[in-house]
Formats: structure tokens, sequence, C-alpha cells
């Protein structure tokens, strides 16, 4: 193995590291299998990339966004449960269908052109967005970094402090390669730190299985499912855009021009189609990830694709996979608190590249609006249909900018 191949694979390992976490929550939010979801990750983001010619360093997780369908289709059925499969299978068969919806937005957006989606979606209206998209998560980063099963925890603000310092330290002071890790070595510190301060529980580590195979799950259509999934897909498919966005910031490239923002999305929706087929969590585009590639500014698409190969991998060995399980909260919540505000940023530098001018009031009231609705978690139902948080501030933006004057009244 050479030394760029091995670099890659390090950095890899990292970004795997940077987004277990939140991929693995869903599952045990919602009872799903783990090592599915690590697999549905791993082949969903290998077919996003080749549907993206292997240009967008994007790996996608499980996703949230889906967590009010997911939990309205199984309710509080889990594994073990007569009724769990059934349930199951009804679920996988809605999120196919639901992948097919990102298909006809991709089909629209390739229909209309580039020029036409830059303009419903200048700076003034991704900018926000982006913001949002950091700070919607960090009351999660919070909970993780400084609370232990609700409660305010000193052992755990000190591991986070550990972490958040060897973060900086090796971003600052770290020569060569070792720049390029930051996450991996705050993550190697935080743990030993915790085992230093917790009782971590390893015991499910020794009892693993050195490899298993997961059960996978044969979908089945159920109309009632499927009806209440198809709307709630419209959520994901906005928060896409505006992860694509902050991606374009990160890499300094423009992605929803080449390979195109309709590629994207088909990539996101064929590879939610898949996570239905064999019976995992849907997946959508990550912001961990993008939080990830902006502090270590590796843009590779291929340190993505090795990340997804490893998370395939650790997802069939039962004693990795135990490991990662094991990683406390509050390791994980001192990256996410850097992650999130970093993508924050991302938002601002958007606008402050695109010389937004906030002194126009036409400005001032869209970038607000956004700001307000996505962070403070506005939401809109309507029968089965609802949104909220990011897709309901993105769509607000774009209704905001099509229908206000760009020019203000004198009068």
């Amino acid at each position: 193995m050479n030394k760029t191949t091995s670099r890659k694979l390090i950095l890899g390992i990292q970004h795997v590291l940077a987004m277990f976490g939140a991929t693995v929550l869903v599952p045990a939010l919602t009872g799903l299998n783990t090592s599915i979801t690590l697999i549905c990750a791993g082949l969903g983001t290998l077919l996003f990339h080749l549907v993206t010619k292997r240009k967008v360093p994007v790996f996608l997780g499980s996703s949230f966004a889906f967590m009010g369908g997911i939990m309205a289709v199984i309710g509080d059925s889990r594994a073990g449960d007569p009724d769990f499969l059934e349930k199951l299978a009804s679920l996988k068969g809605a999120l196919i269908i639901a992948g097919l919806v990102y298909a006809v937005f991709a089909l629209i957006i390739k229909l209309v052109g580039y020029e036409k989606v830059n303009k419903v979606l200048p700076p003034i209206v991704t900018g926000p967005v982006i913001i949002v998209i950091g700070l919607r998560l960090s009351s999660s980063a919070i909970n993780n970094a400084f609370y232990v099963n609700g409660d305010f925890n000193l052992k755990a603000v000190v591991v986070t402090i550990c972490v958040l310092a060897t973060v900086v330290a090796v971003s600052i002071f770290a020569k060569g390669i070792f720049n390029l890790m930051p996450i991996l070595f705050a993550i190697i510190v935080g743990y030993l730190v915790a085992l230093f301060f917790y009782n971590v529980d390893t015991a499910p580590i020794k009892e693993a299985a050195w490899f298993a195979l997961p059960q996978f799950v044969t979908p089945d259509f159920s109309w009632a499912a499927i009806i209440y999934m198809v709307p709630v897909a419209i959520a994901p498919v906005i928060e896409h855009i505006g992860d694509v966005y902050a991606v374009n910031s990160v890499a300094g490239k423009d992605f929803v021009k080449n390979p195109g923002l309709h590629r994207t999305l088909l990539g996101d929706g064929l590879a939610c189609v898949f996570a239905g087929l064999i019976g995992g969590p849907p997946v959508t585009t990550y912001s961990e990830v993008t939080g990830a590639v902006s502090l270590t500014k590796v843009t590779s698409p291929a340190v993505i694709r090795i990340a997804a190969v490893t998370g395939i991998v650790f997802s069939v060995f039962g004693k990795i996979s135990a490991l990662l399980k094991s990683i406390p909260a509050s390791v994980l919540g001192g990256i996410m608190l850097l992650l999130f505000g970093t993508i924050a940023s991302l938002g601002m530098s958007n606008l402050i590249q695109n010389k937004v001018d906030l002194s126009n009031t036409r400005n001032m009231i869209i970038v607000s609006l956004i700001l307000t609705f996505g962070i403070g978690g506005a939401a809109f139902e309507w029968g089965n249909f609802s949104m909220s948080g990011i897709g309901l501030a993105a769509l607000l933006g774009v209704i905001l900018n099509l229908i206000l004057p760009t020019k203000e009244s004198k009068a």
C-alpha cells in the first residue's frame, strides 16, 4: 500500500467516525437494524457517487427528516414484537416510493435548467439555509456534549473540553498528514478520557461476534404507509438542495452546475430506494461529513468512497460495530459542536463572498425569516403532509425571494 493510498484510507475512516453517531441514532430511536443502516449508508453513498460521476464529496447517512414518517408507520413496535416485521416491510415499500419522489424533482430540475435553479436559489436564500442546517442541529450537539440522561454532567463537560482542545491543537499546530486528522485524534483522546471518568460499557465488544450478517427484510407495498411517507419526502428533497450548496462552499466548486443538481437528487433518491429494498432506514446527504470536509479541508470524493466501503466493512464485523457504539455521547457531542458551527460559518461566508447587502430591507426580511423559522423549529401540517425546520425555512426563502420586489419602493 503506497503512501497516498494509506493517507486516503485513514482519512476515510475519520469520516466514518464523524458521521457514525448520528447515523446509528436513527435505528436506535426507531428499532431498525444498525448493521443494515451502515450497509445502506455505504452502498447508498457509492450509488450516489456513480450517478454524480464521482465528482461530489458527499456521504449519505440515515435521515432524521423521515423520522416522523417512520414512527407513524411502525409506531411503538420494535424488533422481536409479533407485528414488527410486517410494519417494517410496509415501511420499506413506502421508502422505495418516497425515493422516487427525488427522481421526479430531479427530472423537473433537469427540464427547467441550471439558470432557473440559480434564479430560484440565489445566495440570499442558500446562505441563511446553510446557516440553519448547522444551527438547527446544534441543540443535539449540546445535549450530547454536556448532558447524560438529560442531566447536566461535569464529567461530560471535561470530556467535551478535551475533545475540542484536541481538535483545535491538531488543526492549528500539527504538520503534514496529521493536520488533516483532527477528528480522528479527538475521538481517540476523548475515548481514553471517557474510560477514565466513566464506566464505559465494553461488555458488548467482548460478547459481539467477529463476523455477522444482518437480517434483510423484503418490502411490502401498503397504500396507508405510502400515502403518509410520500409527502414527508418533500422536506428532505429541499434539505438536500441546501446541503449541496453547503458542499459547494466547502469545495469551492459548483456542483449544482456540474454534475448537476438533477444528478445529486437522483443519486440521493436511488440510494433511498436501495435502502427500502434491503430493509434499512432512508439515507440522505449528511451535514456531519460536510462539516468534517470543511474542518479538514479534505474535499476528495475518493476519500468519501473509502469511507463508504469502510462503513460496509464495519457493518459485518460485529466487534468493530460494538466498539464504535461504545463511544460515549460526550465524545461525539464535542465533535458535533465544532462541525455544526463550521457549517453555519459556511453559510455566513456564502453571504459575504456573494456580497449580499443586508442593509437592503428586502434582503434582511428574507434572511431573518429563514433563520427564525428554521432555527426556531416552525412547522406546517396539513393532513398527512408536514414540513418543518430546514425544509420549511428553505421553501419560505424561495417564496419570499420570488414575490418580494427587488427594489424598495419609494415614498
